[in-house]
């Protein structure tokens, strides 16, 4: 007979992804053991493979639900704005607040992609190319001269996410500067940047 499902499965697997996402984050996924997960959990390995059938399933999903909801942000129809300018600050405002939340798997997600199968990180590569794309697609409507030059458009947006994706490093949400002023800071980098002749 199948064991039977408990009601509380789901909150436990989050909770499992939780604290492996802060061992991934911090001693990198090669260096967080199953029993150094299970430790953090204060639950036995054996609980630990009932819930997924190997450490890398669990780097996986960690990635997964991240990648989700960055992708969830810029399907968002309230982020959309007339005004290009403000719609990519939107977005941008939007994935540093999703940053806050969730920089444990944000680092995995930099840091780790590489430790996922072939299948596994094309899954999460076409999600990263979807976000980028919708982000290439608000710069266009800011500058469409940039339309013909798509190695420039490429490199603006890329140079972009180079800032804003790594901000969990130096960024302190206690100070001065808050998460819309930073927000408002990274577009107008972007913006009225202008690439050496």
């Amino acid at each position: 007979m199948a064991r039977t499902q408990a009601q509380d499965f789901d909150d436990k697997r989050v909770a499992i992804m939780k604290q492996a996402a802060g061992l991934f984050a911090s001693k990198g996924f090669s260096g967080a053991s199953v029993s150094d997960i299970s430790k953090a959990c204060g639950v036995s390995k054996s609980l630990i493979y009932h819930y997924f059938g190997a450490k890398e399933d669990i780097l996986y999903q960690v990635m997964t639900e991240h990648i989700d909801d960055l992708v969830a942000i810029i399907s968002d129809p309230e982020l959309i704005d007339l005004d290009a300018t403000q719609e990519f600050h939107n977005l941008t405002l939007a994935l540093l607040e999703c940053y806050a939340g969730a920089q444990n798997a944000q680092k995995v997600l930099l840091y780790d992609l590489n430790k996922l199968t072939p299948q596994q990180r094309k899954t999460i590569v076409k999600k990263q190319r979807d976000i980028i794309d919708r982000f290439e697609h608000v710069y266009i409507r800011i500058n469409p001269d940039i339309a013909t030059n798509r190695a420039l458009l490429r490199t603006k947006i890329m140079l972009f996410f180079g800032s804003v994706n790594w901000i969990h490093n130096w960024y302190d949400p206690q100070g001065e500067i808050n998460r819309h002023t930073l927000s408002a800071l990274a577009v107008a980098n972007i913006i009225s940047s202008q690439p050496l002749e």
